[in-house]
Parts: C-alpha cells; structure tokens; sequence
C-alpha cells in the first residue's frame, strides 16, 4: 500500500471516527447517540487495523461494538419513558468552553503540522497476540489487575445503588396505599349510620 493510499485511508478513518464522536456528544437523541457510538467504535478498529494492530481491532469490535454498545442499546431501549426524560442540569459557560476548545484544537493543528511525525511503519510488530499476551501478563500485570478490581468496585456500586433505588421507590409505593387503607375502611362505617338512624323513625311510624 502506498503512501498516499495510507494517508487517504487515515484522514478518512479519522473524520469518520470524529464525526461520530461528536455526534454521540451534541445529538440530543440518546438512540441517536448510541448508534453514532458504534460508528466511533468501527472507526477506532479501522485505525488499529491500519497500524497493523489485528488484535486490537478485533478486540475493539467484539468488545466495545459488539458487548458494550449492545448493552447500552438494551438499557435505552428497556428504560421507560426514556424520551420524556429531561434535562435536570442545565449548560452554564458555554462561551468560555468553546473558545478554550477552540484554542486548544488550534494549538493540536499546529503541532500536528509543524512536528516531525514521520516514522517507519512497523509490519507485524504491533498488536500481535504472543506480543500482547506476553506484555500484559509481564511488565503489564499489575495495571491489568488494578482496572480489573475498578471494575470490580463499580460493578458492585452500581447494583449497590440499583438496590437501594428500588427499595425507596417501594417505600414511596407503599405509603399512599397505607394512608389509602384507613379512609376506605372509614366509608362502610359512615354508610351505616344513616341505617341505623332510620330504624327509630320506622319505630315511630309502626
């Protein structure tokens, strides 16, 4: 592959990968933005792919495309009344965060352009599964192992919270049908007292 073919190919994968990346941040539609995700996650496996990193990619389809963002697209789809929801916390600062971003994007242009970037591509070197096998149970071990406590910890935050979030919504239920219960018992009571204060005026009659 040529030089410029794998340029060409770059700057595709990467407008491609950006653009979905910025459509997962301002579309206001959350399927909208689940979607522009899968294409964020299609477009960083194509750059890994065109460093000749084969397992990184394949990783990131099967886990990022095809386990995180089906996880996601089932949480969306099963929340009900997701497209009711609305925004509690409402944006502050926009100006200053444009132009810092702005600034920021300028000042990466200009490194990108100015700096002496260009190295040998390195064929069947990067991304190999003996080499990425060796170096993540090697120098690698204890950083695999602390993300895979985080992990750990967030997973049981989460059903942590989930729990306790039911537990109120169940405390909630229950106070209106108890407070209900009293004022239906109450009703037979005062409908019997018209019938007893009947009975002395058909006594009165007889």
């Amino acid at each position: 592959m040529s030089d410029t073919l794998v340029a060409v190919v770059f700057y595709g994968l990467a407008i491609f990968t950006l653009s979905g990346a910025a459509l997962v941040a301002f579309s206001r539609n959350i399927v909208h933005s689940a979607f522009a995700l899968f294409a964020t996650f299609v477009g960083v496996a194509g750059l890994y792919a065109l460093m000749s990193a084969n397992l990184l990619a394949v990783i990131q389809l099967l886990v990022y495309a095809g386990g995180i963002l089906v996880l996601i697209l089932f949480a969306v789809m099963l929340t009900s009344r997701i497209d009711e929801a609305r925004v509690s916390n409402h944006a502050w600062g926009r100006q200053p965060a444009a132009w810092a971003v702005g600034g920021l994007t300028a000042i990466l242009i200009y490194v990108a352009v100015k700096a002496p970037l260009k190295a040998p591509m390195i064929k069947g070197a990067l991304g190999g599964p003996a080499a990425f096998g060796d170096a993540l149970l090697g120098p690698y071990v204890l950083p695999f192992e602390i993300i895979s406590m985080l992990l750990l910890a967030a997973l049981i935050g989460a059903v942590t919270l989930a729990r306790g979030r039911d537990a109120a919504e169940a405390a909630k239920l229950a106070k209106p049908a108890e407070a209900a219960a009293p004022v239906q018992a109450a009703e037979p009571a005062q409908a019997a007292e018209p019938a007893e204060a009947a009975e002395p005026a058909e006594e009165v009659n007889a």
